[in-house]
């Protein structure tokens, strides 16, 4: 037996995730679903340049951005319900605010 709960709503279309509405995931998935991929993807790469990427030789550079490809693809199907791409977003924005302030510090001197 199925208990539903008071404001849970069952409908797939009314819980996809912002990106996954505005990319229109329910009508067009192929082209949605691709689209998600893509920003998922950059959006990890330049939270991983932003944050944690360090001074390697280029062949583990391509290591790291292939597995970090094949994990998008588990990040693509859990960003059409879940808020991947917008914590993400977050996630970067918070990093870029680190780098600016940690260059400014450096600037000045003062680290």
């Amino acid at each position: 037996m199925l208990y539903v709960t008071k404001g849970v709503s069952l409908d797939a279309i009314e819980r996809l995730s912002f990106f996954a509405k505005l990319y229109q995931v329910d009508k067009q998935p192929d082209t949605g679903m691709w689209l998600l991929f893509i920003t998922i993807f950059i959006l990890c790469v330049i939270t991983y340049n932003l944050g944690f990427a360090r001074k390697i030789k280029w062949w583990q550079n391509i290591i790291i951005y292939v597995i970090m490809f094949f994990g998008c693809t588990l990040l693509t199907f859990l960003g059409a319900f879940l808020p991947v791409a917008e914590s993400l977003i977050v996630t970067a924005i918070i990093l870029g605010l680190y780098r600016y302030r940690l260059h400014k510090e450096r600037k000045a001197g003062n680290v």
